[in-house]
């Protein structure tokens, strides 16, 4: 019998809710990834997607520093209320962007503009995220490494206090 594992992702961007079916130790693990509507107009219904969350992913853009700040300002607050004992993933995306910056003629303004992997870090070590990643989807570098990740999170971590059902709670 196949695991379930369910997979919130939230965060500024969007993207469409996936479903698949990976293999670990020869056990097969159906990955659901569910997107939440990141727009205010979302922010009532969105908690409703939340029970039976097995960990979220909370992402930011590199080179967008408001996303960066609304993981701190509003995601965390969010999630963590509503799930208080679901674990987070913290994941930069776009961080092909800051190569491109970096090769670029006035790249002592341009690094600046984006995110760094200290702050980065240090965002995940506040926000108490069991682990720190990051990706590009142009590139498709580590992207493998934040699905493998999510997976190990729920498989190979400890059991938590309280069963899948008590987790979240919707107010």
């Amino acid at each position: 019998m196949a695991k379930n594992i369910k997979c919130v992702v939230v965060g500024d961007g969007r993207f469409d809710n996936y479903s698949t079916t990976v293999w670990v130790n020869q056990i097969p693990v159906q990955l659901g990834l569910w997107d939440t509507a990141g727009q205010e107009d979302y922010d009532r219904l969105r908690p409703l997607s939340y029970p039976l969350t097995d960990v979220f992913v909370l992402c930011y853009s590199v080179d967008n520093k408001a996303s960066f700040q609304n993981i701190k300002s509003k995601w965390y607050p969010e999630v963590s209320h509503h799930c208080p004992d679901v674990p987070i993933v913290l994941v930069a995306t776009k961080t092909d962007l800051r190569k491109k910056f970096i090769k670029s003629k006035n790249k002592s303004k341009e690094i600046s503009e984006t995110v760094s992997i200290e702050k980065g870090q240090a965002l995940a070590n506040e926000i108490k995220a069991v682990k720190y990643l990051e990706c590009s989807a142009r590139t498709m570098h580590g992207v493998k490494a934040v699905f493998d990740e999510v997976i190990k999170v729920v498989i190979v971590s400890p059991k938590r206090k309280y069963s899948r059902e008590r987790r979240c709670k919707v107010l």
